[in-house]
């Protein structure tokens, strides 16, 4: 299987339309691959919190047209990252939409996990709150966004649904890098899974990007890595690696927490 991964830039002083015709060109050029992924909030920039509800749109908008056709004209299944969602009742989401190689819509997920603590994504955006995953000929895709990365229920929780391959589209910042291809590998090893990480190069409102797209195989084996520019990482895996390294080193059988609830004193 091969996996195409966009590590767009998102710089200030493109226009959203502009991004949203080099994005689209990029997951066209992409004919080949099985699989394409797009980054976190790319329209905007994952930090430029006062555009979300500005450039805000409806799931089936400009973006979903977009993408939709690029995925059709490329023949893949796209991860197109995420957008700001604009929801009919007013609320904004950070919305993941995935299209089949036909550009039919496979899934939607709303992200979970909101980053910000009191401000930003946190206050502005409302939280998803089902877990998704998406059945490929070859894999079945686990999906998360950035923050998330950082709470391993959420994955345990993909695993149990099925998920032999985890993508998490991101806008994460510079500083906190080594953490981004640190949770990466924990997430890959303790889920023995596939991790396909893609990240945003560039600055956004002032925070510099930390690029480094990643893939993972289920041992932890780093397969591929971007720089910090804008570039496409492309990475041929098996996706049968999964099943073959759950039965060779069976961990996820030796579970005990989190299977039941807890008893009450």
């Amino acid at each position: 299987m091969r996996a195409s991964v966009i590590q767009i830039a998102v710089d200030e002083g493109e226009s959203v339309e502009s991004r949203r015709r080099r994005a689209a060109s990029m997951v066209r050029d992409q004919a080949g691959a099985d699989l394409v992924v797009l980054p976190e909030l790319w329209t905007t920039g994952a930090f430029a919190y006062e555009e979300f509800g500005q450039e805000a749109e409806p799931l089936e908008g400009p973006t979903y047209e977009a993408m939709a056709k690029a995925a059709s004209d490329a023949g893949a299944w796209l991860h197109a990252g995420s957008i700001p969602e604009g929801d009919p009742d007013g609320a904004l989401y950070n919305t993941s939409l995935v299209f089949s190689p036909s550009g039919d819509l496979a899934a939607v997920y709303r992200k979970i996990h909101r980053f910000g603590f009191d401000k930003g994504e946190a206050v502005l955006m409302g939280a998803g709150a089902e877990l998704v995953t998406v059945r490929l000929p070859a894999t079945t895709l686990g999906l998360a966004t950035c923050y998330d990365l950082r709470f391993p229920e959420l994955f345990r929780g993909l695993v149990d649904a099925g998920a032999e391959t985890l993508v998490v589209p991101a806008g994460w910042p510079e500083r906190r890098r080594s953490h981004w291809t640190l949770l990466a590998q924990a997430r890959a090893v303790e889920n023995q899974s596939f991790v396909i990480a893609c990240g945003t190069a560039g600055t956004h409102a002032g925070v510099p990007q930390a690029g480094h797209s990643i893939v993972v195989d289920p041992w932890g084996e780093v397969l591929a890595e971007a720089g910090a520019e804008e570039e496409v990482l492309t990475v041929d895996f098996d996706p049968g690696k999964v099943a073959t390294t759950r039965e060779q080193f069976p961990a996820l059988k030796d579970r005990v927490l989190g299977l039941q609830p807890p008893r009450r004193s």
